[in-house]
């Protein structure tokens, strides 16, 4: 007995040292565990989230631009959501509220079913937005506060910033500015992983989409301005971990998965300004 608590006191020992040593020969050598894949997103302001926020964000965006819906209503929704969730598509809530904007289904918003789908329950959002007279003009908290009915009114606002970076990037203002890093086995791959991305392109934007085929490498979809073609590009970034997404290519400007970042293209075959080029895992 005594030897085996011997032995266990003298490896306890050798642990400490090594560890006393390798912060003495490098210090910097210390890294802390990470928290997972992140995206960063903006321009001139930044806002750093995860990749099932971003996703859920860039839905509740393309959502607004598919009814029409201007800028400011896009920020409001996601400041609202940024509040109310974290733009997280939660199962509870406060009594029965659920969803990405704790939507209850005692209020008439719909069912806990319907209200989970994320586009239904920020197609929601906005049609409860449209009929609030003035809300273009108000603040972002008193605009979210009139549809919300919350028991914190001011709460909105301390996310209007950082909504309005995410919704400038979504809706195609800012060159390049969803960057996701997206590492690990794709969930699906080649022919199925482009369908999935038609499927959810299609889901999300609605007529709103222009003319896209698909193949087994990816897809292709015409875009007759910048600004479309950077709302699909981010698109496709944010909800790039779900759909088994390699590569995005629009205009002289290209995303790979693993490295997370746009960078200028370089390989043979740029596309043009007319068309976002997606590539998924073969």
């Amino acid at each position: 007995m005594k030897t085996a608590i011997g032995v266990l006191a003298s490896l306890i020992l050798i642990a400490v040292i090594s560890v006393v040593v390798v912060l003495h020969r490098d210090p910097t050598a210390i890294t802390l565990p990470t928290l997972g894949p992140e995206c960063v997103v903006g321009t001139d302001g930044e806002v750093t989230m995860d990749l099932v926020q971003m996703a859920n964000a860039a839905t509740i965006a393309a959502v607004g631009i598919r009814r029409d819906m201007p800028e400011q209503a896009v920020v409001v929704a996601l400041a609202t959501a940024l509040q109310e969730s974290k733009l997280e598509n939660l199962d509870g809530g406060d009594r029965d509220s659920v969803g990405l904007f704790q939507q209850r289904p005692s209020k008439g918003w719909g069912t806990v079913e319907q209200i989970k789908d994320p586009r239904y329950a920020a197609g929601k959002f906005y049609s409860a937005l449209k009929k609030v007279k003035g809300w273009e003009t108000m603040r972002v908290t008193d605009a979210a506060q009139r549809v919300q009915r919350s028991a914190f009114p001011n709460a909105y606002e301390k996310w209007a910033d950082e909504a309005r970076v995410l919704a400038a990037a979504l809706i195609g203002k800012d060159t390049g500015a969803v960057a996701c890093r997206v590492t690990g086995d794709p969930v699906v791959r080649g022919a199925a992983a482009a369908a999935a991305l038609m499927a959810g392109l299609k889901l999300d934007w609605g007529k709103k989409l222009g003319t896209a085929s698909t193949e087994a490498a990816g897809l292709t979809v015409s875009v007759s301005t910048a600004s479309s073609g950077w709302r699909y590009a981010h698109w496709l970034v944010s909800h790039a971990s779900a759909t088994g997404l390699e590569r995005v290519r629009f205009a002289n400007l290209e995303w790979h998965a693993p490295d997370g970042k746009w960078q200028q293209v370089t390989t043979p075959g740029v596309p043009d300004n007319g068309h976002v080029v997606a590539e998924v895992f073969s």
